[in-house]
C-alpha cells in the first residue's frame, strides 16, 4: 500500500476499528464485549485483549503504543483498572496516557480505551 493511502479496517456505518496512515495505527475506542462481565477488572482485561488482537492484525504490538486515552465510568475504579493496565503494559514501554471519568455510550460499559500505535519493520 502507498504510504499516502489511508487503510480502514473493520469498517462499519459509523466507524472503523482502525485507520492506518503512514505507519501509524489509530484505534477506535474499544469497549468490552458482552461476555466480558460487569466489573472493571474483567472489562479492562477484555478490552486490552481486543487491543492486542487489533494491533497484531496490523503488524504492531503494545511495545509500539504512541498514545492512550482511557475513559472509565467511575473514577473510583481507577486503582483496579491500573492493576490490570500495569500487568498488561510492556515493561519499559509505558506510553503517554490520560485517564478520565466519562459517561460512556452504554450504561453497562465501565471502560473504553483509545490508542495510537506505530507500525514498524
Amino acid at each position: 500500500m502507498s504510504p499516502d493511502m489511508i487503510e480502514r479496517i473493520n469498517v462499519e456505518k459509523r466507524f472503523s476499528d482502525i485507520a492506518v496512515f503512514q505507519n501509524v495505527a489509530y484505534l477506535a475506542g474499544q469497549v468490552p464485549r458482552p461476555e466480558a462481565g460487569v466489573d472493571i477488572r474483567s472489562q479492562m482485561t477484555d478490552v486490552l485483549d481486543q487491543i492486542d488482537g487489533l494491533l497484531a492484525g496490523v503488524g504492531s504490538d503494545k511495545t509500539k503504543i504512541l498514545s492512550c486515552q482511557i475513559f472509565i465510568a467511575d473514577i473510583r475504579d481507577i486503582a483496579v483498572m491500573n492493576e490490570v493496565w500495569d500487568a498488561w503494559v510492556a515493561p519499559g514501554n509505558a506510553p503517554p496516557r490520560a485517564t478520565v471519568q466519562a459517561t460512556l455510550a452504554r450504561p453497562h460499559y465501565r471502560v473504553e480505551v483509545v490508542m495510537t500505535a506505530a507500525i514498524t519493520g
